[in-house]
Parts: C-alpha cells; structure tokens; sequence
C-alpha cells in the first residue's frame, strides 16, 4: 500500500528531471528504497546492480558510514556558514586546499558551486569577467563541441550540443556556437584517429576565424563526451584542442563533471593526455553524489586577472549554499576514501569492464563498445556493415532500460540504442562480471523482438 500510495503522489506532484511529464505520469515512478556498495534496492525488494552510479555520481559506492558520520558531525558543529562578508568554515578551506593540490598544474584558485550545471555557469561568467578585465569585452563568443553536454542551466545549455536541452527553451543563443564531435564510430572521415584530429583542429581554427579571432573567448569540452553516448576522442584530439586554444589565446574549460574522481583512472581526466585547462569544472564524484556540490577550477593567470581587473570592487557573482561546510566535510570524506583504495580498485574494475564489454562484440546487436575506466558505452546496431540504429518505432531507451532493469540492472539507455555504463569504483570483480552477463542477456532478449526481427530478415 505504501509503495501505491508514493506513486500517486509522485505522480501528482513531484517534476521528474529530464523527462515526459506525460509518459512518466503513464509509467510511475520505480520507488528506490536503500543501496550498499554497488547494490540498490526498490520498494518491492529488488536488488539491482547499479552499473550507472546513479546519474554518473556515486563513485564511491553506497553506505559509507564514515561519510554519513562526517556530515552529521558538521551539522552538529555547523551546519551553514555563508563565504560572503569574508566569512568561511574550516572543511571548505580544507577542501580547496586538497583539490588545489591534487589538481593539474597551476589549476590553485577554487570556487564552490551547488552541482554541474551552475559550475558551468559561473565559468561562463568568469571568462567574461575575465576579458573585460583584459580590456577585450569584445570577446564574448563561446564555442563548444557537438554532443556534448555542459548542464541544463540555461546559458549551460546553450553550451550544450543536444537538440532535447534546446527544443522549446530559446537556446542556444547567438554568441554560442559548435563544431563536430570527434564521434569515431560514426564519423564520416571513418575511424583513422589522425585524421579525426585533423579535421577537428582545421574546424576549430575555421569557426574561430568566421568568428573573428578577436571575439572569441572559450572552448568548452568534455575529456569524454558522456550525455552524448560515452564518446571517447582519439588519443591526442583533446591535447591537440589545447594546444590550439592557447595558440590562439582562447580560454580552454575542461568539463569534468563525469569525468572526474577516478572515473577514467586518473584523479581527473585531462591527466591522460598531460594538459592543464584555463578553467575546470568538476561535481557528482566530489561528493560521490552523496550531497550537492561542484566546484569551479582556476589557473592562477585567470584568478589574477580577475583580481586585478575588480580592484577593491567586489566580483559579483556567488550563491547562498556555496562551500557549504556540510558537503565539504562529506567530499573531504569522500577523498579520503579514494585515496585509501577506491580509485585503485576503480582501475581494476575498469579494466574488467572494459575487456567484458569487448567480449560482447560478437552478439549480433553490438557495433561499438567503447570506453574508458569505469566509463563505457555499448552501442546496438541492426546492421554491422551499415551501422544501422535500432528502430525508432520500439523506443530504445526505454525499452531496454525496462529490460536492463527486469535482468536486475541500471544502466543509462539513449534512444539512438547506446547502453551507457558508469558503475562505482568499489565494484568487486563478480559484480563487474555480472554486469557483462546480464547485459548479455538483455541483448539476446532483444534479438527476439518483433521490431528486431522483421529488420533482420
């Protein structure tokens, strides 16, 4: 009764994130109840490995007690403090200090935000904060890559390069603007990673100078493009961007939102190809997703010249709950745990993964895996040779998700047929395993529907 009673109400009254209002007020909502380690359980008493970590987040895995004592600990000791009116608590100053620390190259300057989307956001309003300081107001044209994804805050989303962010809402604006992905499995140039990286640098460089170089302000990426499928670029492409970007002294921002906190190895992601970006942004593994939190990364030239440029002014931009001292108490937890054996298991795992998925290329469904670490995408084709996607007509993402789940499953379904896996770094290597195995099971399954096998007649 009480499982019917919380569906009604969800249906009545609580908007879903990214979703049908109307097909979500006709599916219910699948109440979740507890979770431990890589395991969560449903009201109905379900267990289902979570190969997604919620939504890319919980890297650490669920039910650490130690994170759940730091942050009761602090709302004991203090459960707000504003950073206004020079005002500050020790766990956000200790918190800055770490990831100052841990970060890539001179990346010293951090500034706390609530989540994603408005780390995003306040990048935007730094760099131009920045170049008016620089004296070149002038530079306010924003470029970034398609199918990715940088948040669904409005200027965000702008950013963003997909249409579902775009339709109804107004964006992207004007000074907003894309150039291809390096999308390897479906490029039209084909799978050669030099020439993918080629053609990249050769576009950005033309957009930059359609634009006019001296309008352009910043190049927003991800170290692998999550939302838009797990898109992972050819080794080189994102030092080759960089290396563009400071040619042509344009700001480079690396999004690493997904990407950071042990999910493709490394601490943060742009360690695999050596490169220090102008601005960083990172949230979900901060905290593990145990708390809101994201953070905004500066490079010293970027913190000084805002300095400089505002003076004795104050710099206008801030939030009621940044550096909250309750969730920098949690994410110094969180760090803790990593580094005591999380994001060296987390390596382990990933390599697991990686090799179980690649044993699935022999299904007759698969046409891509890829991936890196603990982050990876199976696509699912009707067709090898064509690269055909699954029908439109039996609504991918939420059958298969639907599937995945009656396997004892989550993983992130897309509607071009694309099965995205991001599971928490403590996973164990049977639960890596099963992953693989019901994942199989999915697949075969799939094979027998009717839409499926009319296409491959």
């Amino acid at each position: 009764m009480l499982a019917n009673s919380l569906v009604e109400l969800d249906r009545q009254h609580l908007v879903h994130p990214v979703s049908s209002f109307r097909g979500h007020e006709e599916r219910g909502v699948r109440v979740l109840r507890s979770a431990k380690g890589a395991t969560v359980t449903d009201s109905e008493g379900r267990e289902l490995l979570d190969g997604f970590a919620g939504l890319w987040c919980v890297n650490a895995g669920y039910g650490h007690e130690s994170v759940v004592e730091a942050a009761a600990r602090q709302m004991r000791d203090l459960p707000y403090a504003t950073g206004y009116f020079d005002l500050g608590a020790e766990a956000p100053i200790r918190l800055a200090a770490a990831l100052a620390e841990r970060s890539p190259g001179d990346l010293n300057h951090i500034y706390f935000s609530l989540g994603g989307s408005d780390a995003v956001d306040s990048t935007i309003r730094f760099v131009r904060y920045y170049w008016h300081s620089k004296g070149q107001p002038g530079r306010d044209q924003f470029i970034s890559v398609e199918q990715g994804y940088h948040g669904s805050t409005t200027m965000g989303a702008g950013l963003t390069a997909l249409p579902g962010f775009h339709d109804g809402f107004g964006v992207p604006y004007a000074w907003q603007h894309k150039i291809s992905s390096h999308y390897l499995y479906r490029n039209p140039l084909g799978d050669d990673p030099q020439a993918v990286i080629d053609a990249s640098v050769a576009e950005l460089r033309a957009k930059v100078a359609e634009i006019g170089e001296e309008k352009v302000a910043a190049f927003y990426v991800e170290p692998v493009q999550g939302s838009g499928g797990v898109l992972v670029p050819p080794k080189g492409w994102i030092k080759a961007m960089r290396d563009v970007c400071a040619e042509l002294d344009i700001l480079f921002i690396a999004d690493e939102v997904i990407t950071g906190f042990g999910r493709t190895g490394p601490i943060f992601a742009c360690e695999d190809e050596g490169i220090v970006p102008d601005l960083m942004t990172c949230a979900k593994g901060l905290t593990s997703g145990y708390i809101p939190m994201g953070a905004v990364f500066m490079r010293d030239h970027v913190y000084e010249t805002i300095a400089e440029g505002a003076g004795a002014k104050a710099v206008g931009h801030g939030f009621t709950y940044s550096a909250h001292p309750v969730s920098a108490a949690v994410a110094l937890e969180v760090l803790a745990l990593y580094e005591g054996g999380l994001f060296e298991n987390g390596v382990k795992a990933g390599v697991r993964l990686m090799a179980g998925l690649e044993s699935l290329r022999d299904h007759p469904l698969v046409g891509d895996v890829r991936g890196r670490g603990m982050l990876a995408a199976v696509e699912l084709v009707t067709d090898k040779v064509k690269k055909t996607p699954l029908p439109a007509s039996m609504q991918p993402a939420t059958r298969l998700f639907d599937r995945a789940w009656e396997q004892g499953l989550i993983v992130r379904s897309f509607a071009q047929g694309i099965f995205a896996y991001a599971p928490p770094l403590c996973c164990t290597d049977a639960e890596i395993d099963a992953i693989v195995e019901r994942t199989r099971k999915v697949l075969d399954l799939t094979l027998e529907d009717s839409e499926i096998r009319a296409v491959l007649r």
